[in-house]
């Protein structure tokens, strides 16, 4: 396999930290670019980034863009304490922009989105959140990419030496895979499932729990 270069977004959270650090320890990704509205506070001679104050304003003609294999796009937040149009916004709005800009500067391009467990692909159930997230991987699948896949992970374990994970979760850390096994991941399993799904690709376009684990073999 020819090594890939990747865009990643999220970097500076803990799911984009963990598979930004399976992407740079893993000999099938040449480059990383990670977009981001903060450093990572990261050095790899893999590693470049892009600051990026909102992406809601990134060109279509933006040529930082270009040039790359593939797009992670693991940036999110959680819809606590939110309402339907402000999570619209960040969730919907600002991942379907994102994406038509790297489409359009790299046609034959995989896009990986990272959704969640119970997303509401109907977009018609009682939770915003699922709604929203089903509206995006939906609008996603329709742009045109070469692939477009929906990962849904459980609860991920962070890479050992993450520096973004909230301090109220590291206690418990250890205790979901003891408890809840077939609900629980690594993050670098996450990673090496993204990485594989551009070399190989996968049967279907969402990707639930198994099949992440299944495709990170």
């Amino acid at each position: 396999m020819n090594p890939i270069k990747i865009i990643l977004t999220g970097a500076t959270g803990m799911v984009g930290e963990g598979v930004l650090m399976e992407c740079l320890e893993n000999p099938n990704v040449s480059e990383v670019l990670s977009v981001s509205r903060k450093p990572s506070e990261k050095t790899h001679a893999k590693l470049k980034e892009y600051l990026v104050p909102d992406f809601l304003s990134i060109s279509p003609d933006d040529e930082n863009l270009k040039g790359y294999d593939a797009c992670f796009f693991c940036a999110g937040i959680s819809s606590v304490g939110m309402n339907e149009e402000e999570y619209t916004k960040i969730t919907y709005d600002t991942t379907l922009r994102f994406a038509e800009a790297v489409l359009k500067q790299n046609p034959e391009m995989v896009f990986n989105y990272v959704s969640g467990a119970s997303t509401d692909s109907t977009e018609s159930g009682k939770q915003m959140w699922a709604r929203v997230k089903g509206r995006t991987e939906n609008a996603l699948r329709k742009l045109g990419f070469r692939n477009a896949f929906n990962f849904r992970p459980g609860f991920m374990k962070p890479v050992e030496g993450q520096i973004h994970v909230k301090w109220f979760f590291k206690p418990i850390i250890w205790l979901f895979p003891v408890v809840l096994p077939s609900k629980s991941l690594t993050l670098h399993e996450v990673g090496r499932a993204m990485i594989n799904a551009v070399h190989k690709g996968y049967p279907t376009s969402t990707l639930e729990i198994r099949d992440i684990k299944n495709l990170a073999i």
